[in-house]
């Protein structure tokens, strides 16, 4: 009997080792064969563009950081769906991810009262001197950081060099909005073209023209208030009705430059024209293929030679929440993927998006050949690196959804459509807005 105790003893000893051995081989595995233990991250995100970027650059993390393993888990959700449910995680202190992507429009609800994310001044700071403030000025709130742009999302104007050549126009002739319209005459009556569409259900028409005006006020004053009565708002608004009245502009088909309506009539030269972010430029490489070494990119008019040529229009702002049970890991894989160098670089190799590091617009990989190269020409960045200092910034706040909503549902269609009084129509907007 103690015999046969002692071979099952035995057996028992061999098969916990065997069963250990294979609990090791496991973790090896599942750690990358570094040894290192990966801790998890949650990442959520509307863009499933964006979750293939974040998860490309973890696999790159774990190369450089053998020691500091992630096991990212990314998922992605509808807009609306994911900021609703990441407001309320956060408001309940319960179910928020490590990391979040929170688009522009949707930021300033997440900065009401105290802060549900945690500043990232320690990983910007260093790096602010390479990085374009005014694209973090806009996730800030008593001089903390709580998010990290993709982007700089630079307005610039893109012409159909093609309609121009044919009106005998150069569009290097072009510096202010005034020569602007000079010119759209000219392509008009040589050629039966407008010069350029104007949006009536959407914003990217007109405040990057008034956000481009000198000062800190657009939308809104430096100090938040309401300021859509100025001349700063009005002014710009008086201009795009007088080019419509005029035939040098039309109203955008579709009512935005995201519709099909408007692909279609850009795609087959039904415009000279059109002013929109620099990410705007895979929306003519995937819906605008007709249009290929066509376009040429170059910085926006100004309203006086000397003022600004551009402002960062658009953005998601990743943070990291205040419930992330590993937050330092989570603010220095945030900063490699959207800071660091080779983050930037990705950026625009995977996403078309001008990066926010300005120091990487002269590297050489980023007139590496790719698609957006192939569409546009080499030398894309050379015109961001021209409007360096030029780019403005925005003033987001909460008040910005309700202002951006009447522009979308009302102002714009009572001016531009129904060529209402533009001085009538913001005034009546700004009452109600103020109530």
């Amino acid at each position: 009997m103690k015999k046969q105790l002692l071979v099952m003893l035995s057996l028992l000893v061999m098969l916990t080792m065997a069963l250990s051995a294979c609990s090791s081989d496991n973790k090896t595995e599942k750690d990358g064969g570094s040894g290192s233990k990966k801790t998890k991250l949650e990442l959520w995100t509307f863009n499933e563009l964006h979750q293939t970027f974040y998860e490309d650059m973890a696999k790159r993390w774990n190369t450089a950081n053998p020691d500091k393993q992630i096991e990212l888990v990314a998922n992605t959700f509808p807009y609306d769906d994911m900021h609703n449910k990441l407001l309320v995680a956060l408001q309940s202190g319960k179910g928020a991810p490590d990391l979040a992507d929170i688009e522009l429009n949707k930021f300033p609800n997440f900065l009401k009262g105290d802060p549900q994310l945690l500043p990232l001044n320690d990983v910007i700071d260093p790096e602010i001197n390479n990085l374009v403030k005014s694209r973090l000025d806009i996730y800030a709130k008593d001089g903390n950081y709580y998010g990290i742009d993709f982007h700089v999302g630079a307005a610039v104007i893109y012409y159909n060099k093609e309609i121009l050549d044919k009106a005998g126009v150069n569009a290097d002739d072009i510096k202010t909005w005034a020569d602007f319209e000079t010119a759209g005459k000219k392509v008009h009556e040589k050629t039966g073209v407008p010069m350029t569409t104007i949006e009536s259900a959407d914003l990217w028409s007109l405040w990057p023209q008034v956000a481009q005006a000198p000062g800190n006020d657009d939308l809104q004053t430096a100090d938040g208030k309401i300021n859509i009565t100025s001349p700063i708002v009005a002014n710009p608004l008086k201009w795009q009705q007088g080019l419509i009245k005029q035939g040098i502009a039309i109203a955008t088909p579709g009512g935005n430059h995201h519709s099909e309506e408007y692909y279609g009539l850009m795609n087959s030269g039904g415009s000279a024209s059109v002013w929109m972010p620099m990410w705007y430029m895979g929306r003519f490489t995937d819906y605008m293929p007709d249009l290929k070494g066509k376009i040429i990119i170059k910085p926006m008019p100004a309203w006086k030679v000397g003022d600004p040529r551009s402002a960062g229009m658009g953005g998601t702002g990743t943070a990291v929440t205040k419930t992330s049970k590993n937050p330092d890991l989570a603010k220095a894989f945030l900063a490699f993927a959207k800071i660091s160098k080779e983050g930037n670089i990705a950026i625009w190799k995977q996403l078309g998006f001008d990066p926010l590091r300005s120091d990487v617009w002269t590297d050489p990989a980023l007139k590496e050949s790719n698609k957006f190269t192939e569409y546009f020409g080499e030398n894309i960045f050379d015109v961001l690196t021209e409007v360096k200092s030029e780019i403005e910034g925005v003033i987001i706040n909460e008040n910005t959804p309700n202002i951006s909503d009447s522009f979308r549902t009302s102002i714009l269609v009572r001016t531009l459509l129904d060529n209402e009084d533009v001085d009538k129509v913001l005034k009546e907007a700004a009452a109600q807005l103020s109530k």
